[in-house]
């Protein structure tokens, strides 16, 4: 269950207009807010709808990222393949071709689950976030500059053209898990939540129905990390380690990680806020919203923005 389809294209409406009210500065940065948004998104559908705790969903994030730095810059060349949009579209694949590989060797291989999957997907975003600062084809530490910018508009200078078309990839994808979440798939993904042994009693593969919630939630972060760095026009180790994935984390638990519509927002607002924190509070800004998640997750365990959405929700279930 998600958040109503009316307040989901207001919330969308309203990030339509901030261009119209905010400077350039605002746009720019909101745009990869956003994108930001769409990876808590990822591990929403993961963790919150098919109770997979993935502690490294940033190395699908950064896997994409690189893919489109490396074949926009042409470090890796693909015959028959020019321009930012396939190149958009290998990246997601590549992204998703990595989570089907370690869903295969997690899944299937070793069976991991519950704890014991979210220590060893740490350990693999640590691993791959040292691979990538020592491998010269990646610009080890430095990462990965001069990436070319998504060929939107006339003005490179203008962020509007790119926020609409962020914002409705955003909204498209949005969109398309809800649908795809209201379907059979979804009430199986419930189920797998919730019930995997009667699910497998019933004849399901829980198995299955777990790799294949995990490459989905892998090309969604997939493709906001190649987004991201298609509109950073930078690729950096940061993107795909372990720190990464705990803000992402933080952001889904505070906003609620069995609604995708709370997740996408807390992600934004939480950027947004911590901003202005960083200039009040300097370095104890972390501290504030280490305190903040922490009461989150004592007193609001269904996130600070789902825990309304969802009685509302209720609500309009039970009116006439």
């Amino acid at each position: 269950m998600d958040a109503p389809v009316w307040l989901a294209l207001a919330v969308f409406g309203g990030l339509a207009a901030v261009p119209s009210l905010a400077g350039d500065y605002w746009t720019g940065q909101l745009a990869r807010y956003v994108l930001f948004g769409l990876f808590a998104v990822s591990l929403a559908l993961v963790w919150g709808r098919a109770g997979i705790l993935c502690f490294g969903q940033a190395m699908f994030f950064g896997a994409g990222g690189y893919a489109m730095a490396l074949l926009t810059l042409g470090i890796v060349e693909v015959p028959g393949l020019s321009g930012a949009w396939p190149a958009l579209a290998l990246a997601v694949v590549l992204a998703a071709a990595l989570a089907l590989l370690l869903g295969f060797f997690l899944f299937w291989g070793a069976g991991i689950s519950g704890a014991y999957l979210a220590v060893v997907t740490l350990a693999l975003a640590v691993i791959l976030e040292q691979v990538v600062r020592g491998w010269p084809l990646l610009g080890e530490s430095t990462g990965l500059s001069s990436v070319p910018a998504l060929p939107v508009g006339d003005n490179p200078w203008d962020p509007k053209p790119t926020y609409y078309v962020l914002l409705a990839i955003a909204a498209a994808v949005y969109f398309g898990l809800v649908a795809l979440l209201a379907s059979r798939f979804g009430v199986l993904l419930t189920a797998l939540r919730t019930h995997p042994q009667r699910l497998a009693y019933l004849g399901y593969s829980v198995v299955a129905l777990r790799i294949a919630a995990f490459v989905l939630g892998g090309a969604v972060a997939g493709l906001a990390g190649a987004l991201f760095v298609a509109t950073d026009r930078f690729a950096s180790p940061s993107l795909i380690g372990f720190a990464l994935s705990a803000e992402v984390l933080i952001w889904v638990a505070l906003g609620g990680r069995s609604v995708l519509l709370a997740a996408f927002l807390a992600a934004i607002g939480i950027l947004i806020v911590q901003g202005f924190l960083s200039e009040a509070l300097g370095e104890w800004w972390l501290l504030a919203l280490g305190a903040l998640f922490m009461v989150s997750v004592a007193l609001v365990p269904n996130g600070l923005l789902a825990t309304p959405l969802l009685w509302l929700q209720s609500r309009l279930r039970r009116a006439p």
